[in-house]
């Protein structure tokens, strides 16, 4: 049986969506307990540091696809320019709460506040999108020379700061969440290659047996389904909940 999520959604991209946000929190809760030194683990090298970055990578990819199965939802119902205002609303709401997140960390860690992480990324990343959401075969090599520029510019460091968000970092610079649009731009080219090739018109374009009928499954397509609200708020309750737990066992 083929059928959609709630809202006509298809529910293999929220249960990966899902599954990707579940390791972000179990990521992010490590890195809690090492910020508050209740546990010592080497977040940056590793397996642990590869499966954080897989997993960065399977969600922002999502972003690419999930893009294309929207626009070709909706091509032949509504004007383009319609369709890349909403895209624009969109990456510039994302890009705002993004900022929110700047204010807010800058007030908590100032050390190490975010200047651009994955939600100002995603939002410009969206915007940027608009030009390419058609192509497949081209945005599999500029989406693959994207990421090989960003990953190249890891290897340097540059004496000014005004190009972070680009992926030029400065000497010594650390932040807690930091998607930079080289390489990851080429990420969700990459993303949108796969969903026009993977569901033309919005639409399978291959047979998949519905597996979020199940309870575990469903679950995990309603975190998909509500990635955004649940960036937001697990970060606060992990801290609270080490908190508590520091201040009734010290």
């Amino acid at each position: 049986m083929i059928r959609k999520t709630a809202n006509g959604r298809l529910w293999e991209i929220d249960f990966l969506r899902g599954i990707a946000i579940i390791l972000m929190i179990l990521f992010h809760f490590i890195y809690d307990l090492n910020h508050f030194s209740v546990i010592y683990y080497k977040l940056w090298i590793g397996p642990f540091a590869y499966a954080a970055s897989i997993t960065a990578s399977v969600f922002v990819v999502l972003v690419g696809v999930s893009l294309t199965i929207s626009f070709n939802k909706k091509k032949n119902t509504t004007l383009l320019s319609d369709i890349r205002i909403q895209f624009v609303k969109r990456g510039l709401k994302l890009f705002g709460f993004g900022l929110l997140i700047t204010v807010v960390s800058w007030l908590v860690i100032p050390e190490r506040f975010v200047i651009f992480g994955i939600l100002h990324c995603i939002g410009v990343c969206i915007i940027l999108s608009i030009p390419f959401i058609t192509l497949t075969r081209l945005n599999l090599i500029l989406g693959g020379l994207i990421i090989g520029i960003g990953l190249s510019l890891r290897l340097f460091t540059f004496s000014f700061n005004f190009l972070i968000p680009l992926g030029f970092l400065p000497p010594k610079y650390f932040t807690i969440d930091y998607f930079p649009l080289l390489p990851w731009f080429g990420v969700v080219l990459l993303g949108i290659a796969l969903g026009n090739f993977a569901y033309p018109e919005g639409k399978r374009r291959y047979h998949l047996i519905d597996k979020s009928i199940h309870t575990v499954p469903e679950k995990i397509c309603y975190i998909g389904r509500n990635s955004l609200p649940i960036y937001f708020l697990h970060q606060p309750i992990l801290i609270g909940g080490i908190l508590l737990f520091l201040f009734f066992t010290s």
